[in-house]
């Protein structure tokens, strides 16, 4: 039990700092819009991201300018706009309190998560022509993973580490009351980070691959880095769960109140009658394995910053998600899980579930040499990005511009 009273590294010095302020401090430690901006546009592109691909899978790619396609552009619009704005103060205004808090790059001054995300707008914003024209090129609709979709998840991932950055840094320089109040906006912020990844391994990710290497490859490259490094700026008790959490609460609500909507598809072939919003399949059981890696953090405490300790991590982290997911994907192949709340009963109007093909079996993972050789990858996988995520987290306790 002792070793649960551990400090968790970086945040003794945060509770030594004295409660008492001065009322200037506190208004200099309250939170600028500009950080509920690039909350915003995080939030903005995740829900459009989601509905985006809902909206490929129930209508079709039948126009650029659709509803979803609008709210992901519009977070980088958002993003851009209120990082411009900080840094034209914070250069041109020699009384903005933001000049003692900024970076330098190229003549400009700034909060660094400024910088990144407006980067990350302007990335974003570069990809949305490049994008129409590779459709009209090479046909109406195509996989998640293509070279437009790919700046523009570049520029996405810049916009949400600028906000986690922004965030981080007032984190870093706040105490009390703000502290706490920062601390939960960063594991939101966080919680949105997750499910963008979630919606970037989708291809990988479906009931079907959930006995496969291919599955927990995917899994154990696009969750640690942010879990591991976000959580090791905060000092509370359970962050990496709350950020699963959030995750699974995300992805659940869509998958409630999508097919809520009408929605018909506009291209061919057609092999499933599609008369709502399909949404994306269950999350993932991302909370378990998050909740492992909570109880080790508090257990390890001081060592929990050793690269000994992130490469454990690692192999605890994908260790414990194949022990939950496994019998989970059993579960969500068998007819119990075919209802609204676990969405198995939902198909894309292009896929030919149960027309050529059976939808409720696992596909085969090839011979027992590969499994285990594919297995193996996926934990170097693990153990690669937790000491990435570790690297990430220690650097995000020191940034304060």
């Amino acid at each position: 039990m002792a070793a649960m009273d551990t400090a968790i590294p970086g945040t003794a010095a945060f509770e030594a700092q004295p409660v008492s302020r001065s009322a200037a401090a506190t208004r200099a430690a309250a939170i600028p819009w500009f950080v509920w901006c690039l909350a915003a546009a995080a939030t903005f592109d995740a829900f459009g991201g989601y509905w985006d691909i809902s909206w490929h899978i129930s209508i079709g790619r039948d126009t650029f300018w659709t509803p979803a396609h609008m709210m992901v552009y519009m977070a980088g619009i958002l993003a851009g706009a209120a990082s411009g704005y900080a840094i034209l103060s914070a250069t041109f205004d020699h009384s903005s309190p933001l000049r003692d808090r900024s970076v330098s790059v190229w003549g400009f001054r700034g909060p660094l998560g400024c910088f990144i995300a407006a980067w990350g707008g302007l990335a974003m914003l570069t990809s949305a022509p490049f994008d129409n024209w590779w459709h009209n090129a090479y046909g109406l609709d195509v996989k998640i993973v293509s070279l437009p979709h790919s700046i523009l998840a570049f520029g996405e991932a810049m916009i949400s580490l600028g906000a986690v950055v922004l965030v981080a840094s007032h984190l870093n320089r706040a105490a009390g009351a703000d502290r706490r109040r920062l601390e939960r906006l960063l594991l939101y912020v966080g919680g949105i980070v997750i499910s963008g990844s979630a919606l970037f391994i989708l291809e990988s990710t479906p009931m079907e691959f959930m006995h496969s290497p291919r599955f927990y490859g995917a899994v154990a490259r696009a969750f640690p880095i942010a879990l591991v490094g976000i959580s090791s700026v905060c000092s509370s008790r359970w962050p990496m769960a709350t950020m699963a959490a959030i995750y699974m609460s995300l992805f659940i609500a869509a998958l409630l109140i999508f097919p809520l909507f009408p929605a018909e598809p506009k291209l061919g072939p057609v092999y499933q009658p599609v008369t709502h919003m399909v949404p994306l399949w269950f999350p993932v059981l991302l909370i378990v394995p998050a909740s492992a890696l909570d109880l080790m953090r508090r257990f390890a405490g001081p060592r929990w910053d050793r690269m000994t300790t992130a490469m454990l991590a690692g192999v605890v982290y994908l260790a414990v998600f194949v022990a939950a997911q496994w019998p989970f994907a059993d579960f969500l192949l068998s007819p119990a899980a075919r209802n609204r709340f676990f969405g198995t009963i939902y198909f894309g109007f292009f896929d030919p579930a149960n027309v050529f093909y059976d939808p409720y079996r696992f596909i085969p993972s090839g011979l027992p040499r590969e499994f285990a050789t594919g297995m193996a990858l996926a934990f170097v996988w693990a153990v690669v990005f937790c000491c990435i995520g570790m690297a990430l987290g220690r650097w995000l306790r020191t940034v304060k511009r």
